[in-house]
Order: C-alpha cells, then sequence, then structure tokens
C-alpha cells in the first residue's frame, strides 16, 4: 500500500501548539488506548469505536477515519512555523501505538517531508512494535507515571512493568530522544517520595536528562458528563504552584536531570 493512502482514526488535530514537544507543533490526536486512567482529561480518546459525545448540549461524533495523506495536508500548512521554532508533528492520543501502522506511516510521511517528529505515549506495547517506529521519531515524550506496579494498575488499569521495561530499552537503543513525563496526580503520586522514586528510576535511563512534572488538572471533567460516564477522582483539586515548585527543586536536588513544569 501506498504510505500516503495507510488509513487510521483520530480525534482531533491541535495546530499551533507549543507543548508536546519543542517550538511549534501540530498535534494529531489517535483514538484508541490501553490504559484507562482515572485523571484522563482525553475520556474520548480512550475507545478506538466511534462515539456520540454531548458538548454544549449537542451531541457530536468523536471519531475520525483519514488516511496519512489527508492529515499530511494539515500538517504541511504550518511548515514555515515549524522551520522557525524547531517544531513539527506531534502524535499524541490516547496512546499513538494502539494503531501502529497508522502512526509509523505518520512519521514517515512528515520525515520523508523535512519535518520533526514527537510522540507522546506510555510504550504500553511490545518492544518489537516500538522498534519500527523508532527511525522515524526524534523524540519520544514516554508518560512514566509511578514505579510501584500496583498503584499504577489500581488507577490506570494495567500493571506497568511493561512500559518500564520498554522505557529503558528505548533508551538504550540511542535511536531517539527520550523525555519522561509525570503526571502530578493527587492521591496517585504526589508524595515526595513517590516523585523521588520516579526522578531516579528516570536518572538512571542512560543518555536521558530532561523530566516534565505535569500538574493534575480537572479540564476534560465536562467529557465525561457528555460521555455518560462517571468522573473517578471526585473533587480533588490540582496541586499548588508552591507544591510544583517542591517536586521540583527536589528532583533536580535528587538526581542530574532537568526538571520542567509543565511541557
Amino acid at each position: 500500500m501506498n504510505l500516503g493512502e495507510i488509513k487510521g482514526r483520530i480525534f482531533d488535530i491541535q495546530r499551533y501548539s507549543i507543548h508536546d514537544g519543542e517550538g511549534i507543533r501540530t498535534v494529531v490526536f489517535l483514538k484508541g488506548c490501553a490504559l484507562r486512567c482515572r485523571w484522563c482529561c482525553n475520556p474520548e480518546s480512550q475507545r478506538y469505536e466511534m462515539e456520540t459525545m454531548m458538548v454544549e448540549g449537542k451531541p457530536q461524533t468523536i471519531g475520525k477515519d483519514v488516511t496519512v495523506a489527508e492529515v499530511m495536508e494539515t500538517v504541511e500548512k504550518d511548515r514555515p512555523y515549524y522551520r522557525r521554532s524547531d517544531g513539527g508533528l506531534t502524535l499524541s492520543g490516547g496512546e499513538s501505538l494502539c494503531q501502529p501502522d497508522f502512526a509509523k506511516g505518520l512519521l514517515q510521511a512528515a520525515h520523508l517531508a523535512g519535518i520533526g517528529t514527537a510522540m507522546e505515549s506510555t510504550g504500553c506495547t511490545s518492544y518489537e512494535v516500538i522498534q519500527t517506529i523508532l527511525p522515524h521519531l526524534d523524540c519520544f515524550l514516554m508518560d512514566i507515571k509511578h514505579v510501584n506496579g500496583e498503584k499504577h494498575r489500581q488507577f490506570t488499569g494495567k500493571d506497568n512493568w511493561l512500559m518500564l521495561e520498554n522505557a529503558g530499552r528505548i533508551a538504550r537503543s540511542g535511536q531517539t530522544r527520550l523525555v519522561a513525563r509525570v503526571p502530578v496526580i493527587p492521591t496517585f503520586n504526589d508524595t515526595e517520595e513517590e516523585i523521588k522514586a520516579i526522578a531516579r528510576f528516570v536518572d538512571g535511563l542512560p543518555g536521558v536528562s530532561l523530566i516534565h512534572l505535569l500538574p493534575y488538572h480537572r479540564l476534560g471533567q465536562d467529557k465525561y458528563t457528555g460521555l455518560g460516564r462517571p468522573y473517578l477522582m471526585g473533587d480533588l483539586l490540582p496541586p499548588s504552584s508552591e507544591k510544583m515548585m517542591g517536586f521540583k527543586a527536589l528532583v533536580e536536588r535528587e538526581t542530574s536531570l532537568e526538571c520542567r513544569i509543565g511541557g
């Protein structure tokens, strides 16, 4: 099959993003995820199936089947911004690796067009799948949520052993830049001991020098109502700026990592 004809399912494309990678990005959100994180801000991304979500009182179809060529038409529009800012294409979700052929096709097409690539992912798949992606990926933004497997399972639905193992294998491969991203979630991982343990794990990954701490927010809560699903985080509040700065100082004191709030 021609590269441009490879099909996949997305639920959004966000242009002019300054998150999820360096510079100005076009972020393509793929549908489907292996995890069910209680705090997920994109619950419409979790199921691969098309869904209907109520948005401002009106039903909206979530999910669209597209080809690599169709997505690249949008990505190409902002090429001048990528060049000036060292930006490019980022794949997000959901979990991009749940659609590995489509994800690989998008990354390969971007590289062939001279556009930088990044992927936001948990690495929750076999390493054999990840290996096919790495040659076309400039930056792997890897979610590392916890080092305790049982607590990870309680809050996301899956143990984390495969993800932690893949983090090590990706780092040792030297094929892409790996950046760790840690969502800081009340009642899940927002203690000094837990953040320190995560940071020390990341610090032990060869070639990894940067970690992002992403403060919990409730911006996606209304989506759960629109989908007719319960929001399992209740009335928990985001961590304060003071707490996040304390975690940043802790990470930089206890490890050799550069730590950023947000990302």
